[in-house]
């Protein structure tokens, strides 16, 4: 695995979250509503926020609550679907 830069940060997140799911881009390419056909749990939705608040701290060296604020917008952008 590469370095996290701030040119990769997005991609970064982005494969970690469909990681999670078992996803993959080429699958995201692939539908073209993946944030309503892809879900997480609450739990796993908790782990990822968790995990990319820590990356967006160290890699823009931020603090908490900016890296919140970029979180919360990443993921109205592109978070998918949070089931029960």
């Amino acid at each position: 695995m590469s370095k996290i830069s701030r040119e990769t940060v997005g991609e970064h997140l982005m494969d970690y979250m469909l990681a999670i799911i078992g996803k993959t881009r080429m699958d995201m390419i692939d539908s073209p509503n993946y944030r309503f056909e892809f879900t997480l749990t609450r739990e796993q939705q908790i782990v990822f926020g968790e995990y990319a608040i820590f990356v967006l701290q160290k890699t823009f060296k931020f603090n908490k609550r900016k890296a919140i604020d970029t979180f919360n917008w990443f993921w109205d952008k592109f978070g998918v679907r949070i089931k029960g």
